[in-house]
């Protein structure tokens, strides 16, 4: 087999944007997946880029800022690489916040609401307007898989990385199809990290999220993303799914278990009616899940792991993969190409989690 400078194991949006960053920088780079490319979480995401959600930990947001900035740049990478444009959805938030966290003055007024979405019932909810966009995760994780098939990165789907050892200044991997060397290796496995890299102190578990699509009745136009700690419904206004809603989502700690449950989608329909009431009776289009890979603090794994050399791991991005995957890209190749990253990577250390483990 070859001996690519660098290899990663994940093809899901986090491993392939890296893939295209260390590529545009001339490194020669080899990508190993268990299953499809960009399968699993990439797909079956929202697509909210929400960096300024106030569930997020307050560490996240640097990184979160500036994958902002990157985003209209990435989105014109792959464009040029694969000539399919992928559109902003959404270019606002309607936010719920708790009473006392917001100013009179950056608190929607019932009447404020009632002008912006005359069809939402705020109940006793408070919202703020957050400039955020949403992309559909179903146009993009094509157009991304087309761009890096444009390149000569090296993609190999359904080889799963048996095991990694650092040795001397390289790094052995085995896969299925024999072993190779490479100067460095990078875990971007999501929710299988821990497995691929045969490390029990990786502290990463999936998250599963259930959700559900529907057609949204002429009565209900809608053009802005609806958030609020229970639900958020997203819409898409460009594209093939113009016209339709995503509703979601669960937050379960499962294990690998991705059955939907009738129950469970029809509880987050009965929480956007009492926003939507349209909601209530919109034709369903499909039910699903995801499994997001969560650490116990919420926050990203991001740098070298501290007991294997030329082993470094880009994971745990939760709720937040689609949003982060240009940042990540960016500080992630910065970082191991011997750079100063763009933030401070310190919040993100893997060392941070060598005692921890992943809770709800």
């Amino acid at each position: 087999m070859h001996h690519p400078d660098l290899c990663i194991a994940g093809a899901g949006i986090i491993g392939l944007s890296l893939a295209l960053e260390l590529h545009d920088r001339g490194y020669p780079v080899t990508v190993f997946d268990q299953g499809a490319p960009l399968a699993e979480s990439s797909t079956a995401a929202a697509g909210m880029l929400a960096a300024h959600d106030p569930d997020n930990p307050p560490e996240l947001l640097p990184l979160a800022s500036l994958s902002l900035s990157l985003y209209s740049n990435f989105l014109d990478r792959i464009h040029t690489l694969s000539g399919i444009r992928v559109p902003f959805q959404t270019h606002a938030t309607l936010q719920s916040v708790p009473p006392g966290t917001c100013t009179a003055e950056s608190e929607l007024t019932r009447e404020d609401l009632a002008h912006l979405l005359p069809a939402l019932t705020p109940s006793d909810h408070r919202f703020l307007l957050l400039d955020e966009q949403s992309v559909d995760p179903r146009q993009l994780a094509p157009a991304l898989l087309a761009a890096v098939r444009a390149t000569n990165i090296d993609l190999q789907p359904h080889t799963r990385v048996l095991s990694t050892y650092s040795i001397d200044d390289a790094v052995e991997i085995t896969t299925p199809n024999g072993t190779i060397h490479t100067a460095q290796f990078i875990n971007c496995a999501g929710a299988w990290a821990a497995a691929t890299s045969r490390l029990s102190n990786i502290s990463v578990a999936p998250r599963k999220g259930q959700m559900f699509s529907v057609v949204l009745p002429p009565s209900l136009p809608l053009h802005l993303v609806i958030r609020t700690p229970g639900i958020y419904i997203v819409p898409r206004t460009a594209g093939p799914a113009t016209g339709r809603a995503i509703i979601g989502a669960t937050v379960e700690d499962i294990g690998f278990d991705k059955t939907v449950y009738p129950a469970n989608i029809d509880r987050l329909r009965t929480l956007a009616a009492t926003l939507l009431p349209g909601i209530a009776n919109a034709s369903q289009l499909e039910a699903w899940s995801g499994l997001r890979p969560a650490t116990s603090d919420g926050l990203p794994l991001l740098g070298v792991l501290p007991t294997q050399p030329n082993h470094f791991i880009a994971t745990g991005h939760y709720r937040n993969g689609i949003l982060l995957a240009p940042a990540t890209a960016r500080v992630m190749a910065e970082f191991i190409l011997g750079e100063e990253p763009s933030v401070d990577l310190s919040p993100f250390s893997p060392a941070r989690a060598s005692t921890q483990v992943a809770s709800p």
